[in-house]
């Protein structure tokens, strides 16, 4: 699985690192557009810090492109251009701070329905009897597969509040797609996914643990863009495949964003309300404060957005037992729902 994109791999990691780097070093020259204040209410950060991450690990992604092998170039070029609507509009977003997070979400629908008419696939099952027959349907089913991308991008983008944290998050359910790709024999998606995740491997040692530069909406979209494209594929391209698998290696971001918005209705806030009481928040301030009260914030941020980036390896670690049946996917990601929300009424009520 590694060796025929040995070279690609490395390509990437060490391109998206050193450009992660030379965005961090030239920040005199772009920080009066590209950087992100450390003012307002979901702020974790100490210090106006580069929000343009997103960039040079899509050059990166790009370098590794030119040194893959045809055929891995030919699978990647139409997931590369159909990112560009979800990366543009993030990208545009991190410079400008005026594009409204409307326009951000049709953009990253625009890119799965972009995804579709390069490649030809759409979702078509959802292993849920009733809906799958509406799937049949073409313009259903494509409108479906622009929701499904949208909303995990999406999701990326909402918990992406820490150090590390989405990064690390999309990288293990990354590897969990490749693996699965890779047991199925779908070579060419699961060393594609394997590119991905190198080209973030090399940003997040920029990020992380000194958080000199943050992925920005522009690497959040297009990361949580690229999990949602390689599940469909996933699942459309390999029937023993059930469609739960890709629900579960996306399961806490999804979960995170349906919590968040039950818990904003219980409180009556419009569920795109802006407070500090994400998950993530939540175990920076009150968790490490604890179990680290005399380390710097930046440190108990860093901590805390390895520690909850984290929560994407045991999904992606289950995966690899039960992606052939629904059942057990189903049981797998009720009992890490279940266990997010223990977690989450633990902090609050300790």
């Amino acid at each position: 699985m590694f060796a025929p994109i040995a070279w690609p791999l490395l390509v990437g990691a060490v391109s998206s690192l050193v450009l992660s780097l030379l965005v961090v070093f030239t920040t005199r020259w772009h920080g009066a557009f590209s950087l992100d204040e450390s003012h307002g209410v979901q702020k974790m950060h100490a210090h106006p810090t580069p929000r343009i991450g997103g960039l040079p690990m899509l050059v990166g992604l790009l370098a590794a492109w030119v040194a893959s092998p045809p055929d891995l170039q030919q699978r990647l070029t139409p997931w590369l251009l159909a990112g560009i609507p979800a990366f543009a509009f993030g990208l545009a977003e991190d410079f400008t701070k005026r594009v409204s997070v409307t326009q951000r979400l049709l953009a990253t629908m625009a890119s799965g329905v972009l995804a579709w008419w390069l490649s030809g696939y759409a979702l078509s099952r959802v292993d849920i009897w009733g809906f799958d027959t509406l799937l049949q349907w073409l313009p259903f089913a494509v409108m479906f597969t622009a929701f499904a991308v949208g909303g995990v991008a999406n999701a990326i983008n909402i918990i992406d509040g820490l150090n590390g944290l989405a990064s690390s998050m999309v990288f293990w359910a990354l590897l969990g797609l490749a693996g699965v790709a890779h047991s199925v024999g779908d070579p060419v998606l699961s060393q594609t996914c394997l590119l991905i995740a190198a080209c973030v491997a090399g940003f997040f040692f920029v990020n992380w643990p000194l958080g000199k530069i943050f992925l920005g909406d522009g690497g959040s979209y297009f990361l949580g863009f690229s999990l949602a494209w390689g599940c469909v594929l996933l699942i459309e391209r390999h029937a023993n495949v059930t469609a739960f698998a890709a629900l579960l290696l996306c399961v806490h971001p999804i979960t995170e964003v349906l919590f968040s918005v039950w818990r904003r209705r219980q409180r009556q806030q419009h569920p795109g309300h802006p407070d500090r009481l994400h998950f993530h928040s939540l175990v920076k301030r009150r968790v490490m404060s604890r179990i680290l009260p005399h380390s710097s914030r930046r440190f108990r941020n860093s901590v805390a957005g390895l520690l909850v980036g984290s929560m994407s390896f045991l999904p992606a670690i289950m995966v690899q037992f039960v992606y052939q049946s629904s059942v057990a996917s189903l049981a797998c990601i009720g009992l890490l729902v279940a266990g997010y929300v223990w977690l989450y009424r633990r902090i609050v009520s300790a």
